[in-house]
């Protein structure tokens, strides 16, 4: 095939690739949603946990600080930003202290506030009542907050209004100063503000946090003030950021990289070219094979699936180094088939037990990584040699690899006791190393910087936002049912507050009483002619016209006669942003969650409340059982894998000294990789674990060519400049990503990078073969010189 053909032909197949590109893209909708990497909860704390993950206020909640100027201007501009806010309807609460809460109640559900309110609990609506009342609102009229109450006044002569609103407070709220929240110093104005978006939507919180900041930037003019945002969609727009930057900074260097590098050991300007079509075509297969099968790809996936390109990019490379004058791409593809075959079918198998963990995040990984190597694999065997200059530059012609191949020639190979000496030298480590060997504090994973989080640690303290470890969570068969059992702890949960227990709580209760007490008070609300009656004596002793009041008769009567307000009545208003928050409805049960702020002695807050179907939850534990759980089962994939994998390079091999030269190598790089990370203090997480199968699929890899190249010299040449070039570019990759600020990126980096180099090393004195077939101390080959025959079919 003539140079101007393979151009015509990669040409055709970029197309091909852009065009399914451009499917999938149509197709592909990407998650946030962390939710898809957790095992199915079992205990009702895991349960709770995963469903407040994704979509509990806790995690939709921004906290905002405005510092920076006089504290009239920061009033001025939280009253500015509030106002743009509550008119988005990307927000569903925008709080900054001010009297806005008179608006919790809509119109229509006005008459209700004397059937939510607990006025009438202690207080009927007796003559008595109400003069006291109308002679306190004559001295509130001539008080600055006169233009407050006076648009309320002739519908709400008692300000029950004021009460409910009082209720959608936090349950200690900050200093007010010019009618905002500041904080203790009174040099910062504070908001707190729920997004619509559920916390890990990255999509909504990037467009809620641009709101704000919109927003801010229109009220703050020419004024030096500045903003602090805190709260878990903040955090997550942050790491969005600072990922997307650091990834864009990783994969420039990494492409430039490897192109010199591709061009350095190919000297051909087509090979970086050509070498990076099989590679595309795996991360759209990967794609196309995710989306197809699941509803939406995870971020991770994604993210962690295309580092797995640093181990596909290798079957190109074979393919480059083996070709030479005199022999076809075709019959060079046919030769190194078997052995590419058997490490991507062994790095597969592994990755295969994944569908099975019951993770839907494990299992697109899974399905991706399959699709990913299959078709690298595939296009590498049957599309690729169609593109390549069949008589390249020949490795095995290079005198740096002669002279790379002596100097590796002068380390003897180890005998088998001084490789058991180093396994049980890495296994001593394993058990002596200070320190919890497993990481299940999911917080220490985190890529928020300390300083950010120790400031969002401030704002909720100012803003008496509520504890987020412990929740006291009440279940019941439907939601009245939970609603009265709230009403029966509440004495209780008021004397741990008088105590000093607990500063504070909330629960929905406080905001929407069950239909029991709501029919109670509305018995206690007195007919339309006793009220007017009552009314108009208490009238006649103040100055009001005997006329002004008659809204409030109407609302009264109405809510005399009304039908008990339900959860469901509450959509659309304020009161439901609460009550969504604190009850939580389910076909078959509900649950109610009190929030607590200054929770001292969880211990006595568990005794003092409890009673059937109520719980103290730990949430910080839950976490952990959950991180157990999952390292369980991921353990457990792990432990079929190898057994597979050990399977599928027997069946190719058939000869255990063969099997043990590819194996060993492999074991005892993951082995030493353990090692390395718990002598430096290193607590394993799950990426770990993942990351170090990426890091076993090298090993396998590196060690079947050592095992393919045999005792014939050009060969092992060939492969040893193949290995290089691979080696070189994964340590590359992910010892860039090992330099990464987000955690989870660099534990899959460093795993990777300590693989690539002892799997490497360890391979070529355990796997190579010596070219005399006795030197050099050879152990573990077979006896007498290993043939050709022997050593190349590896399938």
């Amino acid at each position: 095939m003539t140079a101007t053909r393979r151009v015509i032909l990669a040409l055709i197949w970029l197309a091909v690739l852009v065009g399914a590109g451009v499917a999938i893209s149509q197709r592909l909708q990407v998650s946030g949603d962390l939710r898809k990497f957790m095992p199915s909860a079992e205990t009702p704390a895991q349960k709770l946990l995963i469903d407040e993950l994704g979509e509990g206020p806790g995690s939709r909640l921004l906290l905002m600080a405005i510092g920076g100027d006089d504290p009239e201007t920061l009033a001025a501009q939280s009253q500015a930003v509030a106002a743009t806010l509550a008119a988005d309807e990307r927000f569903v609460l925008v709080a900054n202290g001010a009297d806005a809460g008179l608006d919790a109640i809509p119109e229509r559900l006005r008459p209700y506030r004397y059937l939510l309110s607990p006025t009438l609990d202690s207080q009927p609506y007796d003559t008595d009542f109400l003069r006291g009342e109308l002679e306190s609102r004559v001295q509130d009229l001539g008080s600055p907050a006169a233009a407050l109450i006076e648009p309320i006044l002739p519908s709400d002569p008692t300000l029950e209004t004021l009460r409910i609103a009082e209720a959608l407070q936090p349950a200690t709220a900050p200093q007010r100063l010019h009618g905002v929240w500041f904080d203790r110093a009174g040099k910062r104005a504070l908001l707190a503000i729920e997004t619509r978006a559920a916390g890990f939507d990255p999509t909504g919180q990037q467009l809620a946090v641009a709101a704000v900041q919109a927003a801010f930037d229109r009220s703050r003019g020419d004024s030096p003030a500045t903003m602090i945002l805190t709260g878990p969609g903040a955090f997550s727009v942050e790491i969005g950021g600072r990922t997307q930057r650091e990834a864009s900074l990783i994969g420039t260097v990494d492409t430039v990289g490897l192109i010199l590098l591709l061009l350095i050991a190919y000297r051909s300007w087509r090979t970086p070219l050509f070498g990076v079509l099989p590679l595309a075509s795996a991360g759209l297969a990967g794609l196309g094979a995710v989306a197809l099968l699941f509803e939406g790809v995870h971020g991770i996936t994604v993210a962690f699936g295309f580092t797995l390109i640093g181990v596909v990019q290798d079957y190109p490379i074979h393919l480059f180094s083996h070709q030479r004058a005199g022999v076809s791409p075709w019959a060079n593809a046919r030769a190194i088939w078997p052995t590419l075959a058997t490490g991507v079918a062994s790095t597969c198998i592994a990755y295969l037990t994944f569908l099975f963990s019951g993770v839907d995040g494990l299992q697109q990984l899974a399905v991706f990584t399959i699709a990913a190597f299959a078709m690298a694999a595939l296009t590498t065997r049957f599309l690729l040699p169609g593109l390549i200059d069949p008589a390249p530059r020949d490795p095995a012609a290079s005198p740096r690899m002669a002279a790379l191949w002596r100097l590796a020639e002068q380390v003897p190979r180890p005998p088998m006791w001084l490789l058991a000496v180093l396994a049980v030298a890495a296994l001593g480590t394993l058990r002596f190393a200070p320190g919890p060997f497993w990481q299940n504090d999911l917080s220490k994973l985190t890529p928020v910087q300390p300083e950010a989080l120790a400031e969002d640690a401030r704002l909720r303290t100012e803003l008496g936002a509520p504890d987020v470890r412990y929740l006291l969570a009440v279940r019941g068969k439907d939601a009245e049912d939970v609603l009265r059992r709230l009403e029966a702890l509440q004495p209780r949960l008021d004397a741990l507050v008088a105590d000093g227990t607990l500063a504070g709580y909330d629960s929905a209760a406080k905001v929407l009483p069950s239909v029991a007490v709501q029919r109670a008070r509305q018995a206690k609300l007195p007919s339309a002619d006793a009220l007017r009656t009552s009314l108009d004596t208490a009238v006649a002793a103040t100055p009001f016209r005997a006329d002004a009041f008659e809204d409030f008769l109407a609302d009264v009567e109405t809510a005399r006669t009304a039908k008990p307000l339900a959860p469901r009545d509450l959509a659309g208003t304020p009161l439901a942003t609460r009550i969504g928050a604190l009850l939580l409805e389910q076909r078959d049960h509900a649950t109610a969650l009190v929030s607590m702020t200054g929770l001292a002695d969880p211990a006595k807050v568990s005794a003092a409340l409890a009673s059937p179907g109520v719980e103290l939850m730990d949430l910080k534990t839950a976490s952990e059982s959950l991180v157990e759980a999952y390292r369980e089962r991921v353990l457990f994939a792990l432990g079929i894998a190898a057994l597979l994998l050990a399977a599928t390079v027997w069946f190719a091999l058939r000869t255990p000294r063969r099997v043990v030269r590819v194996l060993l190598p492999m074991a005892l790089t993951t082995l030493l990789i353990l090692a390395v990370l718990r002598a430096f203090g290193v607590e394993l997480t799950l990426f770990h674990l993942v990351a170090l199968i990426l890091a076993a699929g090298l090993g396998l890899d590196y060690a079947l060519f050592f095992e393919h190249a045999g005792d014939d010299y050009a060969d092992q040449l060939r492969t040893l400049h193949a290995l290089i070039v691979c080696s070189l570019m994964t340590f590359l990759v992910f010892f860039l990503l090992g330099l990464s600020t987000i955690p989870v990126l660099r534990a899959i980096g460093v795993t990777v990078t300590l693989g690539v180099v002892c799997n490497f090393v360890l391979a070529m004195l355990i796997s190579r073969h010596a070219v005399d077939g006795g030197a050099n101390g050879e152990t573990l080959g077979p006896e007498g010189p290993p043939t050709k025959t022997q050593a190349g079919g590896a399938a």
